[in-house]
């Protein structure tokens, strides 16, 4: 072959037989000379697609991902196991009813200093007056004396805690409600803390002390104010530190869990804090374990072991200070190789998840943590909205690993067995093994919840069966519009999927009750699909 020239184009021209693909715009569909559709290259559009049964909105499938195999929430020793616990706790009896006397003594005493501290403040805006915080020192020695109570007789350090003015944010890994009490008596944080806390019996007196900033974690605008408070205190050196727990929640330590990101946005130095609890018989976790309990096993045990490690301060580069998300990354990788654990996507709405499973009665409770935070990145589905489509998958009757096969999914969307509802099923069964995780099902409601065209597609689904134009379905219209998709509808089952798609139940289904429907139920939008196709 001859060395091509500079001058030479890269792509030359063949002569061929094969005819030209040519495509030119104009105002019409036939202004439009394209190959055919059955070509794999060639985008359908709004056709209707008969393998892909949402190929109208789009023709990408939910993302494939192996299950769910970590329970980040989990506490190991639950229960008592093993006759050397129940010889120690035994033992410990005596013991647990001196150190139970010094626990209540020293959380009388704190809180009524802090009582006297808080007496006639009503400046919340500004720092607590300095002979206030003097007074606060007995309360620390208290939290000093009531993590002695708890076992804790010494704590082990690594490292030392920078000065405010150098790191005015302090984050760390969270374990168990000890944490809390510690740092308090180590460093006196401003905290950031749920609203809920403020009503808890003497700990919401105590927090309050600490300038604590309050954090609706479902409310949007709770959570800008709470960035703003973050800002305004953290570059104030007259403030405490601010000291959070980015994941959000408790965690048994074992794995390092989705950051949020409210202690990273306004971009100031952070020094991360890691804390272990070293065990063999007793985890310290607060997981699936009650906090009477916890308690109970913490005051019967000879010593508890926690270490704190101060870790280096990161200072966030000029692209770290604009993205939250890069300095957030940054600090749980150092976090994370410190305590040599992963990090994972759950967050705080997992530990939603798996509650509401609890709630009701599941089998294996974690079969249905879906790691939340990759949810919501990809789907922008919300913690609530997520829960919602626990509910839906549950009254599918999962069996015990947390399974759905075909005739319950069907039963539970009010659906017969047909082609489409059995391509809607395989859509969502990406692994074709004839049963569907709530995690796959999750995703699929996801990804076709975010198309960019759903919401059009459900107004044309409300003209398409308004018939007469009144604003509102009846029945007989209904099974008019699903005729196409769904042959051979029986009268119940009519009035099955009329009763599901009405959200108000008043009777009659309006735009908003089936839009409504439609988004807690997106995979229903392919019964409408065939009729549906938007020029």
């Amino acid at each position: 072959m001859a060395d091509p020239d500079l001058s030479s184009p890269l792509i030359h021209h063949q002569s061929s037989d094969q005819p030209e693909v040519v495509i030119s715009i104009d105002d019409d569909e036939s202004g439009l000379n394209l190959p055919a559709v059955d070509d794999p290259r060639v985008s359908r559009g709004f056709e209707f697609d008969h393998r892909n049964p949402y190929g109208f909105l789009s023709e990408s499938e939910p993302p494939v991902l192996g299950p769910t195999t970590v329970d980040p929430f989990r506490n190991n020793t639950p229960g008592v196991c093993g006759l050397y616990e129940a010889i120690k706790i035994v033992i410990c009896l005596p013991i647990a009813l001196i150190r139970l006397v010094l626990f209540a003594a020293s959380l009388a005493v704190g809180y009524l200093a802090t009582k006297l501290a808080l007496a006639g403040w009503k400046d919340k805006e500004n720092p607590m007056p300095l002979w206030r915080c003097r007074i606060m020192w007995i309360t620390r020695i208290c939290t000093r004396c009531i993590l002695f109570s708890f076992g804790y007789q010494w704590i082990r350090r690594k490292g030392k805690p920078a000065r405010r003015e150098i790191a005015p944010i302090v984050v760390s890994n969270h374990v168990s409600y000890i944490e809390p009490i510690f740092y308090f008596y180590e460093l006196s944080p401003t905290i950031v803390a749920s609203e809920s806390h403020d009503s808890l019996p003497f700990v919401g007196t105590i927090i309050r002390a600490m300038q604590v900033i309050y954090v609706n974690r479902f409310s949007q605008a709770s959570r800008k104010n709470a960035v703003h408070e973050i800002k305004r205190k953290a570059s104030c050196d007259r403030f405490p530190r601010l000291l959070l727990f980015p994941e959000g929640t408790t965690t048994n330590g074992k794995v390092l869990i989705s950051f949020q990101l409210g202690a990273f946005i306004p971009g100031y130095p952070i020094q991360p804090v890691v804390v272990r609890y070293p065990h063999v018989h007793f985890d310290q976790s607060w997981g699936n374990i009650s906090l009477l309990m916890l308690m109970f096993r913490m005051f019967t045990q000879f010593h508890n072991f926690m270490e704190v490690e101060y870790l280096p301060v990161i200072y966030p580069s000029e692209k770290q200070k604009q993205n939250a998300v890069r300095l957030s990354q940054k600090t749980s990788h150092a976090i994370a190789t410190s305590l040599n654990v992963v990090q994972t996507s759950h967050s705080y709405a997992d530990l939603m998840l798996l509650n509401r499973a609890t709630e009701l009665k599941l089998e294996n409770p974690s079969n249905y943590m879906v790691e939340m935070a990759r949810v919501e990145s990809l789907f922008h589905v919300s913690s609530l909205e997520a829960t919602r489509f626990l509910d839906t998958f549950v009254s599918m009757i999962p069996d015990s690993s947390g399974r759905v096969r075909l005739h319950d999914f069907l039963r539970g969307l009010k659906l017969k067995p047909c082609p489409l509802s059995k391509r809607i099923f395989e859509f969502i069964d990406v692994e074709k093994v004839g049963s569907i995780t709530f995690k796959q099902f999750l995703f699929a409601s996801g990804h076709v919840l975010t198309q960019p065209l759903f919401k059009q597609t459900c107004e044309l689904a409300f003209s398409h069966c308004d018939a007469d134009g009144d604003g509102y379905i009846t029945i007989q219209e209904l099974g008019d519009a699903l005729k196409n998709t769904i042959p051979n509808l029986n009268k119940d089952e009519i009035q099955g999927m009329y009763h599901l798609l009405d959200d108000d139940q008043d009777q009659r289904i309006s735009q908003n009750d089936l839009l409504s429907c439609l988004r807690r139920n997106p995979l229903l939008i392919a019964i409408f699909a065939p009729d549906l196709a938007p020029t």
